[in-house]
């Protein structure tokens, strides 16, 4: 059925995320009674629900503004991994996160840090990391196949990379706080949280693929989980051996080519 451009609302990145916390303040309240394990690093079954609530939103925005022909459009894009243009950029894409992940353990190691001598994969690996590209579908259509456009075309990159990466780091706030974690911990992360975004930010301006940041969100979560002595090995003090590398890599990006061209 064909739109009134009359009644249709105009895109809003800002207009995404106050739905995208309208969505999940559910969930964050359910999280303080339903208490279900099995999920990879005893993630709370909410966090579940949760990371799917920002690609319901850029649904129902783009579903209004745009019709089920939008929504089609956006969906595509979750595999337009044909616009990963040469070896280039493929590289960064596979190797960026696991040389986050190596680089962490070598530095860990040169510390004196606990690590584990031996290291293998668990059988469920490829399991979990299906889960990890799904969780990571749940969020990027959101971010980066809805907002990051749009906040581009009112602002710098640098800017619009900063405005969602503290959006996105507050926004997994309520998870952090429902896993115990200390205090440090939570500041790191949410540091770092910020850092992954301009990462992303100059990745999508690069490549602009959506395939290609839900990859490697992926990939980082995946690698964290399986890291040598798991998830709970990769925070110690506060993880600042790997997230103070995701920073620096952030701090790097913007001082070399302050996050990219911008990328509808």
């Amino acid at each position: 059925m064909p739109h009134d451009s009359a009644n249709v609302s105009r895109p809003s990145a800002w207009r995404f995320f106050a739905l995208l916390y309208a969505l999940s303040v559910p969930w964050w309240i359910l999280a303080q009674f339903v208490r279900i394990e099995g999920l990879p690093d005893e993630l709370p079954i909410t966090d579940a629900g949760a990371t799917f609530m920002p690609l319901l939103a850029a649904v129902i925005l783009v579903a209004r503004e745009s019709g089920a022909q939008g929504v089609t459009r956006l969906l595509a894009r979750i595999l337009d991994f044909q616009r990963i243009s040469g070896v280039g950029w493929w590289a960064i894409t596979l190797l960026i996160m696991p040389a986050i992940l190596v680089l962490t353990y070598m530095f860990m190691r040169m510390l004196g840090m606990s690590l584990p001598d031996t290291w293998t994969l668990p059988a469920t690996a490829i399991l979990v990391f299906l889960l990890y590209f799904l969780a990571a579908v749940g969020e990027e259509v959101g971010y980066t196949g809805y907002a990051t456009g749009l906040l581009q075309q009112r602002t710098s990159p640098l800017l619009a990379a900063l405005i969602i990466g503290t959006l996105w780091a507050l926004w997994h706030l309520p998870s952090m706080i429902g896993l115990g974690q200390p205090i440090g911990l939570i500041i790191c992360g949410l540091i770092a949280t910020v850092a992954f975004r301009i990462i992303y930010f100059w990745l999508y301006n690069g490549t602009g693929s959506l395939f290609a940041i839900i990859l490697v969100h992926a990939l980082f979560n995946a690698g964290r989980t399986f890291f040598p002595g798991g998830r709970t090995s990769f925070e110690q003090h506060s993880a600042v051996v790997g997230y103070g590398i995701v920073v620096v890599l952030a701090l790097t990006i913007v001082a070399i080519t302050g996050v990219g061209a911008r990328r509808a």
